[in-house]
């Protein structure tokens, strides 16, 4: 059984935001500018978790515990509380250690785009590849397996409004 610990947090305008569950869940970072009108954006971001367990999703601030083989959902949730927008916006959730991606869980709503990392967090790709020897010798790059991803990230091509609000999700299984 694992040991959950479940935190909130928030911070100031341009600053890496580390929201921490489970040893590290997930964080957002962005690399905001001020609009044109001079306005700053404020960015509050939320990680929300849950286990499925008997057709149920339990928070996690209410489970002491959680099994081999259960399923976590992760659930980030960006808003601007700010007076500009916040462009280049990115939402990163770490897969904790322990847990495994579960394949084609990771969706974020209003057209964003999907990438992981399996090397904590330094590159990030569609179909992240990692090196394997053959049986000559040789070494050929093949798509890695999800039980190698460290992070799932979250690009927004338009920017976070004020006012707004992001939603971005993924699945993980305990192992």
């Amino acid at each position: 059984m694992t040991r959950l610990k479940n935190r909130r947090g928030t911070t100031p305008l341009l600053a890496l935001v580390l929201v921490a569950a489970l040893g590290g869940a997930a964080f957002a970072q962005r690399q905001l500018k001020a609009s044109a009108g001079g306005g700053r954006p404020e960015i509050k971001v939320e990680l929300q978790g849950s286990v499925e367990r008997g057709g149920a999703h339990i928070p996690l601030d209410r489970v002491e515990h959680v099994k081999p083989g259960e399923v976590l959902d992760w659930r980030i949730v960006s808003s601007n509380d700010g007076a500009g927008e916040a462009r280049d916006y990115k939402a990163v959730g770490r897969i904790p250690a322990g847990t495994t991606l579960v394949a084609g869980s990771a969706a974020g709503e209003h057209g964003s785009t999907v990438t992981y990392s399996v090397d904590g967090g330094k590159t990030f790709s569609t179909q992240p590849l990692v090196e394997q020897r053959q049986p000559d010798g040789t070494v050929k790059k093949v798509p890695a397996p999800v039980s190698m991803y460290t992070e799932v990230r979250y690009e927004w091509s338009d920017a976070l409004a004020a006012g707004g609000k992001l939603s971005a999700s993924y699945k993980v299984r305990v192992k």
